[in-house]
């Protein structure tokens, strides 16, 4: 049966979004480093609209990360009315060990700010958000923001720190993990490449790049929203999320936990009602 409707058009184009190319923001280790970005859709309404930044970060084990495997959900995010840059870093593998992931997305951060006025950027309302190593990536931004010893030369004059972390399955204790894939000898199996030449080194790193170590009573931090799935067989979710997020609380964050039960490492671990709590989240503290 033949029906006709007529409906508004959208002159402001409202809950549209555009994704750039690759974007190039540093070139430590000699080799170009980039990221791209996703934007409500530019019109002449919202030209001069300034909209908060949620800096992704995917999870690669700290190697080289795969920025398309997200793109499609922080497009949503975008066409909510968020500026979504998802970034890459140098990778562990090729001669980076830790801190080259953590100054290069922080460098990251400090381009989209020096270029707020280019993506409509509200420098103000940053929110990191990663999976995964990309998830530990995102809890030291929010504990280590403007650290001088993680900030490298490249638009020095602007700040990394965060207004807000949302952390999916990511490691938070290095330690508890290494004893996880060791059976508790942590002799025979360290991550030579991220970590160190010998156990010593290893755990030292390992320590310094676990962000449960770096939580200190009474500092004012951003507010973290912690969320992993229960049978996670990659990054235990009873030695990482709960003893992170208590440990969160017990030094005055403001924190909260989301357990996804029988979720496993990505995979089913997303649904529209977890983007909905993330987006909720976002929406709470950076509108």
């Amino acid at each position: 049966m033949y029906k006709f409707k007529s409906i508004k058009n959208n002159p402001n184009l409202d809950h549209l979004a555009e994704i750039s190319g690759d974007i190039v923001y540093s070139e430590a280790g000699g080799k170009p480093i980039t990221m791209r970005v996703i934007t409500p859709w530019r019109n002449d309404a919202n030209k001069d609209c300034r909209y908060p930044l949620i800096l992704f970060i995917q999870g690669s084990g700290w190697t080289f990360p795969n920025i398309n495997y997200e793109i499609p959900q922080l497009g949503w995010y975008a066409r909510h009315g968020y500026v979504a840059a998802t970034v890459t870093h140098r990778n562990s593998n090729d001669g980076f060990p830790f801190p080259a992931f953590l100054q290069d997305v922080k460098c990251a951060l400090r381009y989209l700010r020096a270029h707020a006025k280019d993506f409509r950027i509200d420098p103000e309302r940053v929110t990191a958000f990663g999976t995964s190593s990309g998830g530990n990536t995102a809890l030291l931004l929010g504990l280590t923001g403007d650290d001088p010893a993680y900030k490298t030369e490249e638009y020095a004059d602007q700040s990394d720190a965060v207004s807000a972390v949302v952390e999916c399955f990511g490691p938070a204790d290095m330690i508890a993990l290494w004893d996880y894939y060791s059976g508790g000898d942590r002799s025979k199996m360290f991550l030579t490449s991220l970590l160190g030449d010998t156990p010593e080194a290893a755990e030292k790193t390992a320590r310094e790049m676990s962000p449960i170590f770096r939580v200190q009573d009474g500092v004012n931090y951003p507010p973290f929203l912690l969320l992993h799935g229960n049978a996670d067989p990659v990054v235990p979710y009873e030695t990482q999320a709960v003893p992170m997020s208590e440990r969160l609380d017990s030094a005055g964050a403001d924190v909260s936990l989301v357990c996804v039960e029988g979720a496993e490492h990505e995979g089913t671990f997303w649904s529209d009602e977890l983007h909905g709590i993330i987006l909720d989240f976002i929406d709470r503290h950076m509108k």
